[in-house]
């Protein structure tokens, strides 16, 4: 029982109290507390009466990190922190998040540009990377990290690359389409040298892509493993993925094209790898009747998962699943608890590899996998809000 009659001092902060109770921030917590906290775990309700909901609504706008409160703190930080402005040194003295800065869809330069903080320097791609940078911050796996590091680092001082190998080339193919939304050949890019050499002509903007990197790597916090496949994938287990990332790590020839990847399934024939995104709170208005299918934990092992509503148990993708591990076919799992967050399209989870326990029915298949991989506590605990 949460008692609002008394009048709570107007600064303090039941944002950072409600953010941590639904696990939701910004636009997304207004919603959530508008819409009486419907993504609540099970048996939990939360319901306020009109006074207090617009008070506390009046009080969580105050505290929202937009772009007019970010440029007015960075006008004011250096008096008040007496530290040197960089990214890093800004995220850790106010306490914000990085996805407050970059949900802006600036780039934390072109914010201080407009606090007139630093002087403005023409950046080729400015506007389509103003708006990448919110894919770029979500990148969490390590080994991507690293790799990304190093090679932005030595294209940076000049120094001669050394030949990539096939999966070194995927994974920065993963950074290009990270970036940009086009295929490199659309941009007239013929080698992932061009890609870099076009990048660098966003200066300013290639440096800070390396202190986002860089800060993102020293804020890793759950260790990732390996896929285990029968080739490289250039991913990790329970490392988080967007879905062009994933496209990138698992198919071929996308120096040309991505492949489309519709109702959240795709098949890699070349590879024998069955592709799931799975998004676990799926409200209506992001989801047609064709795509509301029941997804979500059953253990840290097991997974209940439902095909696409056309598919039958006889058609040649049903027997593709539930043959999988006789016809040596991979499959997949990727979750994400919701579709956006802020306004944010939000990447996914790697689970990694499945193998079918049992299956029922047909258009659509209800199909429980067993993955090689227990679930975290932290990713167990989102993907069972569903039940």
């Amino acid at each position: 029982m949460l008692d609002y009659v008394g009048q709570a001092h107007r600064n303090y902060n039941f944002y950072e109290k409600f953010a941590t109770v639904s696990k939701k921030k910004g636009k997304a917590l207004k919603k959530e507390i508008e819409s009486g906290f419907v993504t609540l775990p099970k048996g939990c309700h939360l319901h306020m009466e009109k006074q207090a909901k617009e008070y506390i609504l009046r009080n969580i706008n105050s505290f929202i990190n937009n772009k007019t409160t970010i440029i007015n703190k960075i006008k004011t930080f250096k008096l008040e922190s007496e530290k040197e402005l960089n990214l890093s040194n800004f995220i850790e003295f106010y306490n914000i998040s990085i996805k407050d800065i970059y949900k802006t869809k600036n780039t934390f330069y072109r914010l201080c540009v407009d606090a007139n903080i630093k002087d403005y320097v023409e950046n080729i791609d400015e506007k389509v990377l103003s708006t990448a940078m919110v894919r770029l911050i979500s990148t969490d796996s390590v080994r991507l990290l690293r790799f990304w590091i190093n090679i932005l680092k030595l294209y940076k001082d000049n120094k001669k690359l050394e030949v990539l190998t096939e999966v070194e080339e995927r994974m920065l193919l993963m950074l290009h389409y990270t970036l940009y939304n086009k295929a490199p050949k659309d941009m007239g890019l013929n080698s992932i040298d061009e890609f870099l050499s076009r990048l660098y002509k966003n200066r300013l903007i290639y440096e800070e892509i390396l202190e986002v990197l860089e800060y993102n790597l020293s804020h890793v916090k759950l260790s990732h493993k390996k896929d285990n496949l029968n080739y490289d994938s250039a991913l990790e287990v329970h490392a988080t993925y967007n879905k062009e990332q994933i496209l990138s790590a698992l198919c071929t020839n996308t120096l040309d094209k991505q492949y489309p990847l519709r109702e959240g399934v795709l098949y890699v024939e070349d590879r024998k790898t069955n592709i799931f995104l799975t998004t676990l709170n799926k409200v209506e208005k992001h989801f047609s009747p064709s795509t509301m299918y029941e997804d979500y934990a059953i253990s840290d092992e097991l997974f209940n998962w439902q095909s696409q509503s056309r598919t039958t148990i006889e058609s040649n993708t049903g027997q593709r699943y539930i043959n999988h591990r006789d016809t040596e076919n991979k499959i997949l799992l990727f979750v994400r608890e919701n579709n956006k967050e802020d306004g944010i399209t939000n990447p996914y989870v790697c689970l990694g590899q499945a193998n079918i326990v049992n299956y029922s029915g047909g258009k659509p298949i209800n199909i429980i996998w067993k993955l090689k991989e227990k679930l975290p506590a932290k990713i167990a605990s989102q993907a069972e809000k569903a039940l």
